[in-house]
Order: C-alpha cells, then sequence, then structure tokens
C-alpha cells in the first residue's frame, strides 16, 4: 500500500471516541451469520487467502500488527486501519497500531487514543463486531480534535487470542464514500481470526524469547561473580543487565540499611549521579512492602504520591522486585521506564522476578564470599598481634635492658650518648608497634566515624595481605569538610586501589595519600586519594575492571579518575588518582 503510517484516531481518545453512529438504515450491531459467499466475495477470496498467509508470517508481534491494520485496509478498501491492544486491566489500551494517516497529520492530532472512553472504550467493555454508516451520529463519540482528518464509516471486529480477548481491529472511511458491507465484515471476521492465531504463535515465540534473555543475563551477573569481581562489579552488572532487558530507563540495586531503609548503591542510566547514594527512609510504604518481599507494580512514577518526585518525575511505569534469598531480603531492583513507556505485562514481571531471586542469590554468595575473606583478614590480624606482643616487644624490651646495662658500664662518653639513643629509639618503637596491635585488634564497629581513622583502618587491614604496612598523607580538613557521601566512595575507592595492588602490582611499596584542600578545575573544592606503588604498573591488555569501577564511581558523584607513574625506580609502578567535589 502506498499509503503512510499514521493515526486513524478519528477524534478524543480513539477512532470512534469522536464519531457517532447509528444512520437510519445501517446496522449498528453486525451479529449475522454469513450465507455464503456472494460473487463479489468469492472474486475477493484468492485476496483473502493471500492476506492470511502474510498475516501468518514472522515472528515479531509490532511488524505482524502493522502488516495486519495494512492487510485489512487493502481487503475493504479501507482509507485507515487500527488494531488496539486490549491492557491487562481490560479496561484500556495497552497500544495503539495505526496505518492510513501520515506523521504530519498525525502530530497535529496529537496522543494517542487510551480506550478508556468514546466508541473504542464500548467496543473494549462490548467486543463484539460493530459496523456503522456514520460514526460521527453515533451516541458514544465524544468530538474530533483539530486536524483531525474526516471519518464516517466504521468497521469494528474483536481479535481473539486463545479465547482471550487480544484487542479489536478498526476500520474507517470506505473508499468511494459509501458503508462497508456484509462482505467486507465476513472477510474482516475471517482475517481477525487468522489474526489471533498468528497473534498467539508470535506471542508465544516472543515469551520464550524473552525468558532466553532474562536467563541469558542472570547468568552473566553471576559469570561477574565467578570471575573474581567484587561486589560492587556484580551489583552493577546487576543493575546494567536489568536495565538492559527489561527495555527501562534506568536500572537500580538498592541494599538495606541498618536503619531499616533501601539505599541505592548500583546505577545504570543516562546520569548516574543523580541517584547514587540516595536512601528511601523505612517509613515509605514501597520500603514496607519490598523488604516484606511483596513486589510494587507502579503505573506512573510521575504521578505516583508514594514516590520521591524529585527523582521519579522523568519516569512512567516503574517495577520494583525484592532481592530475595533463603527467606532473607537483601534490598530490591528497581527498572523505571520513561513517562511515555508502556506498562510492564504479566510475562515480563515473572521473568524478572525469576531475574531477581537469581541475583539475590549472587548477591548472597558475594557477601558470603566477603564475610569469609574478612574473617581470614581477622585472624590473620589477631596471630600478627599475638606474635607482635609475644615476641617482638619481648625481645625489643630485652635488647632494651642489654644496652641500657651497657650504657651504664661504658667509660666512652661518646658511646654512652650513642647507646642511650638507640634505648630512646626502642622505646618509640616498642610504642608504635603496641599502637599497631590496638589498631589490628580494633573491630570495624569501634572505630570512630573521622575519614582519617576509616583510612588508616583500610590501610592497616590491607597490611596483612600485601605483607608491609603502606605509608600515608592527610592533607586539608579531611575529617570535617568531606561529606559522608564522597567519604564512603572514597573509602570504596580506597579498598579498590589497595585490591589491585595487592592482586597485580607486585609492589614492595605504596603510598596513600588523601589532600582535602585543593579546589577542583572548575573552582569548587575537592577531595583527592591517590595511591602509589612500585610494582610491575599496568600492562598492555591487561584487564581494566578495577579501574573502570573507580572511574565509573568517581563520575556518579561529578569527579574524575585516572593512572599515571608509579613511585619506583624511573617511574615505575602505578599512580591511581581518584579526585571529586566534598
Amino acid at each position: 500500500m502506498a499509503a503512510a503510517r499514521g493515526s486513524p484516531d478519528p477524534g478524543g481518545d480513539d477512532p470512534g471516541d469522536d464519531h457517532g453512529g447509528d444512520d437510519p438504515g445501517t446496522t449498528a450491531r453486525a451479529d449475522r451469520t454469513p450465507a455464503g459467499p456472494s460473487g463479489a466475495s468469492a472474486a475477493r477470496i484468492p485476496r483473502l487467502l493471500e492476506a492470511v498467509r502474510s498475516v501468518g508470517s514472522g515472528l515479531e508481534l509490532r511488524s505482524k500488527l502493522d502488516r495486519i491494520c495494512e492487510t485489512a485496509a487493502g481487503l475493504t478498501q479501507a482509507r485507515y486501519a487500527a488494531i488496539g491492544v486490549v491492557d491487562e486491566s481490560g479496561e484500556g489500551l495497552a497500544e495503539f497500531v495505526q496505518y492510513g494517516v501520515d506523521e504530519e497529520t498525525a502530530r497535529r492530532i496529537g496522543r494517542r487514543p487510551d480506550g478508556r472512553k468514546g466508541l473504542l472504550g464500548a467496543l473494549i467493555r462490548e467486543p463484539d463486531p460493530v459496523r456503522l454508516a456514520d460514526l460521527t451520529e453515533d451516541p458514544r463519540s465524544c468530538g474530533v480534535p483539530a486536524g483531525h482528518p474526516p471519518m464516517r464509516s466504521f468497521l469494528g471486529v474483536p481479535i481473539r487470542v486463545q479465547g482471550e480477548i487480544f484487542g479489536n481491529l478498526y476500520l474507517t472511511e470506505k473508499r468511494g464514500g459509501g458503508p462497508f458491507d456484509d462482505d467486507d465484515l465476513d472477510m474482516l471476521r475471517v482475517l481477525a481470526t487468522e489474526a489471533g492465531i498468528s497473534i498467539g504463535h508470535t506471542r508465544l515465540y516472543e515469551a520464550a524469547k524473552q525468558r532466553e534473555r532474562w536467563i541469558d543475563g542472570s547468568v552473566a551477573v553471576t559469570t561477574a561473580l565467578l570471575a573474581g569481581g567484587d561486589a560492587e562489579e556484580v551489583l552493577q552488572a546487576v543493575a546494567e543487565q536489568a536495565r538492559r532487558l527489561s527495555g527501562a530507563a534506568a536500572g537500580l540495586v538498592l541494599l538495606a540499611t541498618d536503619e531499616g531503609g533501601l539505599e541505592v548503591v548500583a546505577v545504570a542510566s543516562e546520569h548516574p549521579s543523580e541517584l547514587l547514594g540516595v536512601i528511601v527512609p523505612p517509613e515509605s510504604e514501597l520500603v514496607a512492602e519490598l523488604r516484606d518481599g511483596r513486589p510494587v507494580f507502579v503505573a506512573d512514577a510521575s504521578a505516583d504520591p508514594r514516590m520521591r518526585t524529585d527523582l521519579t518525575h522523568a519516569y512512567g511505569p516503574v517495577m520494583m522486585l525484592p532481592l530475595e534469598s533463603d527467606g532473607r531480603v537483601l534490598g530490591a531492583l528497581l527498572t523505571p521506564r520513561s513517562r511515555d513507556g508502556r506498562q510492564f505485562t504479566g510475562t515480563e514481571r515473572t521473568v524478572a522476578a525469576q531475574f531477581a531471586s537469581q541475583a539475590a542469590l549472587a548477591l548472597m554468595m558475594a557477601e558470603t564470599q566477603r564475610d569469609r575473606e574478612r574473617l581470614a583478614v581477622y585472624e590473620d590480624r589477631d596471630r600478627i598481634a599475638r606474635d607482635l606482643h609475644d615476641l617482638v616487644i619481648q625481645r625489643l624490651f630485652a635488647t632494651g635492658m642489654m644496652l641500657e646495662s651497657a650504657q651504664r658500664r661504658s667509660t666512652v662518653p661518646e658511646v654512652a650518648r650513642g647507646v642511650g639513643k638507640a634505648v630512646d629509639e626502642l622505646d618509640v618503637t616498642i610504642q608504635e608497634i603496641r599502637t599497631a596491635i590496638f589498631a589490628l585488634r580494633q573491630g570495624p564497629a569501634e572505630s570512630p566515624s573521622g575519614l582519617s581513622t576509616r583510612v588508616l583502618r583500610e590501610i592497616n587491614m590491607a597490611a596483612v595481605p600485601l605483607g608491609f604496612h603502606p605509608g600515608h598523607h592527610f592533607a586539608g580538613p579531611v575529617d570535617t569538610a568531606v561529606g559522608e557521601l564522597t567519604a564512603k566512595n572514597l573509602i570504596a575507592a580506597l579498598r579498590e586501589a589497595l585490591s589491585n595492588a595487592f592482586r597485580h602490582a607486585g609492589a614492595s611499596r605504596i603510598e596513600v595519600s588523601v589532600d582535602a584542600g585543593f579546589p577542583l578545575p572548575d573552582g569548587r573544592p575537592g577531595v583527592r586519594l591517590a595511591v602509589a606503588d612500585d610494582g610491575v604498573g599496568i600492562p598492555e591488555g591487561g584487564r581494566r575492571s578495577g579501574l573502570r569501577n573507580l572511574s565509573r564511581r568517581a563520575e556518579s558523584l561529578g569527579g574524575a579518575s585516572w593512572y599515571g607513574p608509579g613511585i619506583g625506580p624511573d617511574g615505575g609502578g602505578t599512580t591511581v588518582v581518584w579526585q571529586v567535589p566534598r
């Protein structure tokens, strides 16, 4: 057909919203049984068979609906055709596929019909064939929008898929100006029946493909975990896979906080910094439902009072799924669509819930692995603390006593002064070791909340697997000027950088510096973390996942991360720099 695709909406909300109906002498309700094909009808049977073959081909639903509209218009000589797909509530239209009006006219008409009023709404509530000579006179019409092309003759039949109403096929404005006749109705009924069968097959195929894609997404998340990725990599993989598979504008992973709320810890979207770190308080009705293990589906986030309006004004339908494993809710997975996005179907909800369960299991595995590693670190720290206390300090103390005895017996003043200085140095060393022992035996809950102390704690924990203690330097108001969200991300970045140095650098020296007293390039006050080592450097073609994590975390806060030469001879090793606004 040469006609362009457009909107056959004859006004208001839908093709029949704005047109009336029962012209004297016309059949408003066409429920007759054909007695047999007339001569004209028989002549169109080859075209009908060809149309049935065309409708049955292909497995992509949207292209199939387009083809049904075009085929129906060609069979009946209608200028305009449309299929209104009924939503899951059965009260409106989830989708409206159109044929026959050019794009410019469609733009002037504006929004597509929702099927909740007018003639289309009546056909949804009473899905029976309807044939009208002049739909503008039908009492169910509700006005024609400006710019809409004229439409009078109307023919509509329901499309059933496996006995259930899928939608309605509408035709308007028969070419030549006459009404649709009985042969047109017969042809359209046959076409609608074949369309229902074909759509049913396509739905089964698309549901199978959709399940396959979500299963592949679950495998990708599990693979990220088994490949040695840390918890943050796994969380980001969950967010990115959920966004891609659901066709959403964003994918968000929220984890439960100690206070009972949910915190956004991973975001896959065009602007992640707006959402990362946001905490939804425990008083929220949505949080209560999710933490009870119940999924939540919001039709329009921009209008739902339960949603945070400052963050969700750009979103429409939202699917919220609890991340639950073995009866424990770890958090939630959110996939918001754009404001004009379609609602989530039943199949999408089912496969997404299965993905969320698999993601929760992966997170449980990551948490177990992290707890096991933490326990091993604490056991090593206890062992080192005992060895320092029982062996090293005792030997240093004994050495100091021997030196004091030698000092008393010495008759040479220079020797006595040198020995005395050595004894003083031993005393200082013993005090430093005792401080290190205290730090090694200190649990995470006992640590003060200052950023510098948290940095030192990470350095002390890294010293165990490294086999040496990294150096450190602080500059600027580290403990007073850095915000909590920035501090949390800085600590995570430090942990990532130290982990990379331990696993890949082979370093014998590491220097950590935190500077909270310099401006960013745009003039804002910033904080900079630098972790430098004298290791082997970053090889060509090596893994960059850790560096990507650092960059992504910095960019989400409006900062940046990069790497350069290290502190080894001739710039050997690597220096990782991570800076963000304070």
